[in-house]
């Protein structure tokens, strides 16, 4: 799974229509948002910074709601700033994510010991799970 990392509103525009899943690096307004979605039709989900979720209007959650995009909190750890587009989860994260949802555990209950052990976002594990299940 990748997550493409956008660090600029002039980035938005660049990106492939095909992009899934977005990480905005940037403190993105109401326009922001219309335009990723606009520039990529098949978004699933978009992450935000924990400190730029806090401070989110309603009025911006209701654009990626309508769309049926999950907005996640969450920070995306060890990419470099200038040469990677993509964070990758890696293969091997999938394996423990997956043996949460066989046990039939409540995923936001493993997904903060998950997220300790891999470096991914809570958000970003109950959302793997989630895109797991209904599979």
């Amino acid at each position: 799974m990748k997550l493409r990392i956008v660090r600029s509103k002039n980035e938005i525009l660049e990106l492939s229509p095909n992009e899934r899943i977005g990480h905005l690096a940037i403190g993105p307004s109401n326009v922001d948002f219309l335009s990723l979605m606009t520039r990529c039709p098949h978004l699933r989900a978009i992450q935000v910074p924990p400190s730029y979720h806090k401070t989110m209007s309603k009025a911006i959650t209701f654009f990626p709601e309508m769309r049926e995009i999950e907005l996640l909190e969450g920070d995306v750890w060890g990419y470099g700033k200038d040469i990677d587009e993509y964070f990758i989860v890696y293969e091997e994260m999938k394996p423990e994510i997956e043996a949460v949802i066989a046990s039939g555990a409540s995923i936001g209950e493993d997904a903060s010991q998950i997220a300790k052990r891999t470096g991914l976002a809570s958000d970003q594990i109950e959302f793997i799970a989630r895109s797991k299940a209904a599979a």
